[in-house]
C-alpha cells in the first residue's frame, strides 16, 4: 500500500525522454483518450490492447507526453523521414493542422515535426540517405538533352510530310509519330516530369490527334465530308493542323523547366514558412507564375510554327490544351494522378461526343443530335469544341492544383525519391 500511495502523490510530470526501448514495447499500447474510462488506481491496472494490464504510472506518461503518443501512431514515417520537413508533409497529409499542433504545445506542425524528428533514435546522428553529388548533376543532365527532343523529331516528321508524297509520305508518318511518342515517354520518365504513379496515356494521344486532324474532320463533316483521307497538307480534302502540334511538342522544353522550378521553390520556401497557412500563401503565387510562364511560351511557339508553317495560329484549342496537359502532369507528379486523368477522361470523351453526334445527325430524324454543334461551330467555328472542352478541363484542374499543390504534403513525394535535397533547417 505504501507504493501505491506514492504513486498517487502530487508531483511535477517528469519528460519521458527520447523514443527509447520501452516506447518501442509500448507501440500497441493506446493512450487514453476522452471516451475511455479512467484507470483504476488498485493493483490490478488499465488493460492495454492485448489485454495484459497497464501499470498506472504508463498511463500517467502517456497523458503527460502527448507527442510521444503522436510518435506511436505514426511510427513508420519518423523512422523513415529524412527530415523533419518530410515529417510535417506526412502529419497534414493525415489532417494535422497548426490548430492540432497548439494541442501538442506547438505553435504549429513544423515544429511540431522538428520534436518528432529529434526524437527518434539515429545511429551515431548520421543522415538516412547519404547523397552522392554526381548522381544530382547526371540526372539534371539527362532530362536537359530530353526535354528537345519530342519537338526535334517532330519537327523532322513535319518536313517529311511536307517533302514526300504518296507511299512515302504515309511512311514518313508512321515512323514520325512513332518516334516522338517514344521521345515523349522518355521525357515523362526521367526529370521533373517524371511520376512514379502510371496513367493511361490513352486519352492524352487522343486530345493531341484531335488537335492535328480533328478540326480539319469537324468541318469536312459539317459540309457533307470527308471524300477522302488526309494527305499531311492544311489544304487538302481533310485539312491537317501541324503546327499546334509542332507547337505542343517544342513546348515540353518550357513545360520541364517550370516543373523544375516548381519542385525546387516549392521546397525552399518549406523551409523558410512559419505554418502551413504561411506555406500555401507562399506556394500559390510560384505555382500561378510557372503556369503563366508555360502559357507565354507556348504562345510565342504557336506563333512561331505559324509563320514557318504557314499556318494560322490557332491559340484558344492550342493554349487550353497545352495548360490542360500541363496541370495534368504537375498533379500527377505530385501524387494527384487521379484528379488527372478523370480530367482528362472527360475533356477527350467531350471531342469524341462532338464528332459521333455529327455523323450521327446524318441519319434519318437524328439531325436534332448534331443541333448543339452546329449552333457552337457557327459562332466560334470548328475550333470552339476542343477549346469548350480543354478549356473547362483546364479550369477545373487549375482550381484543383491550387488547393492540392500547395499543400506541404503534396512535395513529399519528390523529397522521398530523392529529386530534391534540402540542407537548410527552418529557422526558429
Amino acid at each position: 500500500m505504501s507504493g501505491l500511495g506514492e504513486l498517487d502523490r502530487p508531483e511535477t510530470p517528469r519528460s519521458p525522454g527520447a523514443w527509447d526501448e520501452r516506447s518501442r514495447k509500448s507501440l500497441t499500447d493506446r493512450a487514453p483518450g476522452p471516451g475511455d474510462a479512467a484507470a483504476p488506481s488498485s493493483g490490478d491496472g488499465g488493460a492495454a490492447r492485448g489485454g495484459a494490464p497497464q501499470p498506472p504510472s504508463a498511463v500517467r506518461r502517456a497523458a503527460a507526453d502527448p507527442v510521444k503518443a503522436l510518435m506511436h501512431r505514426h511510427r513508420d514515417l519518423c523512422e523513415r523521414a529524412v527530415d523533419p520537413l518530410e515529417i510535417a508533409a506526412g502529419l497534414e497529409a493525415h489532417g494535422v493542422t497548426d490548430r492540432t499542433a497548439a494541442r501538442f504545445r506547438h505553435r504549429d506542425v513544423f515544429s511540431l515535426a522538428e520534436e518528432m524528428y529529434a526524437r527518434v533514435p539515429r545511429d551515431g546522428d548520421a543522415p538516412s540517405r547519404p547523397t552522392e553529388p554526381s548522381a544530382p548533376r547526371a540526372a539534371r543532365a539527362a532530362w536537359i538533352v530530353l526535354a528537345p527532343l519530342p519537338g526535334v523529331l517532330c519537327a523532322a516528321a513535319v518536313a517529311g510530310l511536307r517533302l514526300t508524297e504518296g507511299r512515302p509520305r504515309l511512311i514518313a508518318a508512321a515512323v514520325g509519330a512513332l518516334a516522338v511518342a517514344l521521345a515523349l515517354r522518355a521525357v515523362l520518365r526521367r526529370g521533373p516530369l517524371r511520376a512514379a504513379a502510371r496513367t493511361s496515356g490513352t486519352w492524352t494521344c487522343w486530345l493531341v490527334g484531335y488537335a492535328l486532324l480533328g478540326d480539319g474532320l469537324l468541318h469536312t463533316a459539317l459540309t457533307g465530308g470527308p471524300d477522302a483521307l488526309p494527305d499531311g497538307t492544311a489544304g487538302g480534302p481533310w485539312p491537317v493542323a501541324a503546327a499546334p502540334v509542332l507547337a505542343l511538342a517544342l513546348s515540353c522544353v518550357p513545360a520541364a523547366v517550370g516543373a523544375h522550378l516548381f519542385t525546387t521553390r516549392a521546397r525552399r520556401r518549406l523551409t523558410s514558412s512559419r505554418g502551413l497557412a504561411d506555406f500555401s500563401a507562399s506556394v500559390r503565387p510560384l505555382l500561378l507564375g510557372v503556369f503563366a510562364l508555360y502559357t507565354g511560351a507556348l504562345a510565342a511557339l504557336l506563333a512561331l510554327t505559324g509563320a514557318v508553317l504557314g499556318e494560322p495560329a490557332v491559340y484558344p484549342q492550342a493554349l487550353t490544351l497545352g495548360a490542360l496537359l500541363l496541370l495534368a502532369r504537375l498533379l500527377t507528379v505530385h501524387g494527384h494522378a487521379h484528379s488527372a486523368t478523370l480530367v482528362l477522361t472527360a475533356a477527350a470523351a467531350a471531342e469524341a461526343t462532338a464528332l459521333a453526334t455529327v455523323f450521327a445527325g446524318r441519319l434519318p430524324g437524328c439531325g436534332f443530335l448534331a443541333a448543339p454543334v452546329e449552333a457552337l461551330v457557327a459562332v466560334c467555328g470548328p475550333a470552339g469544341v476542343p477549346t469548350a472542352a480543354c478549356g473547362v478541363g483546364a479550369l477545373t484542374l487549375l482550381a484543383h492544383a491550387t488547393r492540392r499543390l500547395t499543400r506541404a504534403s503534396a512535395h513529399a513525394q519528390a523529397h522521398a525519391h530523392g529529386q530534391v535535397r534540402v540542407t537548410a533547417s527552418r529557422p526558429r
